[in-house]
């Protein structure tokens, strides 16, 4: 049986940015200190929710660094090092162990893709080269790369390769590789409409985008599901349903940056080719957060 990197709502924090577009790290430093104080069971850094792929190559370690360094072993820090070029997700990932990040969670290949049998070969390339845990992360709708249950089979005898967040939304999926693997590989839910079926399925928690605006929220749907309260975890997951899926109204981070400056926090724009979303968007997100009482009186930033 693996170690576990940690059970419950990973935050897949975003990055802030300054007016210039370079990267706030004090914004960083409070966020991280606030979701640490709200209950948030691990930080994660340089995620697709970070906006890693605008990240310069010095800025993506830099980050790695800085989260690690203020986070200071209060909660497991997971760094973002995946890549479509396997030699440069090696070399992420050994900057990222040298740091002392807790794990490290790696992307599949995306744009040039891979087959099955090229997932094996990428993810094993890295985890012989490091000592760190490595979460996967299936995320086909932004990958083009899907990770069958058999492979997850394969990938699951590396003993470096501990986890996965499982994004496909495909529950019938989660299932054949819970039972494949069992405790050979963890699961994390990467969608926060499903925290309570995949923990339901073994899962271990979520790693959430939900997290930024209410971190509470997503620790509770978790911990609940986990203690085996299911049906309290259900309630509560219903309950922010809403949410959820608003957070998911354009392309993720545009929705959460924009909710997180309706609750006063200096988050900045995305970098291009992330732009601002529509004005019917911006009205929506704003009536879910004003129904959770999650807007602050005096919102960060001009919406655009």
């Amino acid at each position: 049986m693996k170690n576990t990197v940690f059970t419950g709502a990973g935050v897949a924090i975003v990055t802030p940015f300054r007016a210039d577009g370079s990267v706030n790290y004090p914004v960083l430093g409070a966020l991280i200190d606030d979701q640490i104080a709200r209950g948030t069971d691990a930080i994660v850094i340089c995620g697709t929710t970070g906006e890693s792929p605008t990240l310069s190559p010095e800025e993506h370690a830099d980050a790695i660094a800085f989260a690690v360094k203020h986070t200071a072993k209060r909660v497991p820090v997971i760094a973002g090092t995946g890549s479509n070029d396997t030699a440069f997700a090696a070399k992420l990932s050994i900057h990222a162990e040298d740091v002392g990040a807790d794990a490290l969670l790696m992307v599949t290949p995306y744009y040039n893709k891979s087959s099955q049998t090229g997932l094996v070969k990428h993810f094993y390339h890295v985890a012989d080269r490091v000592k760190t845990p490595i979460i996967l992360y299936n995320v086909p709708s932004r990958t083009g790369v899907n990770i069958l249950p058999e492979t997850y089979l394969e990938l699951s005898k590396h003993p470096n390769i501990v986890a996965t967040k499982e994004a496909n939304g495909d529950i019938s999926a989660v299932a054949k590789t819970r039972s494949l693997c069992g405790d050979d590989l963890a699961v994390y839910s990467g969608n926060d409409d499903q925290i309570t079926a995949l923990i339901a399925l073994g899962g271990k928690g979520v790693i959430s985008v939900l997290a930024n605006v209410a971190p509470e929220i997503a620790h509770q749907i978790a911990a609940l599901a986990v203690a085996g309260d299911i049906a309290g975890s259900a309630a509560l997951q219903l309950e922010w349903l809403d949410l959820c899926n608003v957070l998911f109204c354009d392309v993720n981070p545009i929705p959460v940056k924009a909710a997180m400056r309706m609750q006063g926090l200096d988050v900045g724009d995305c970098r291009l080719p992330l732009c601002g979303t529509s004005a019917a968007n911006l009205d929506k997100i704003r009536a879910v957060m004003q129904k959770h009482n999650l807007v602050c009186a005096k919102p960060a930033g001009v919406e655009r």
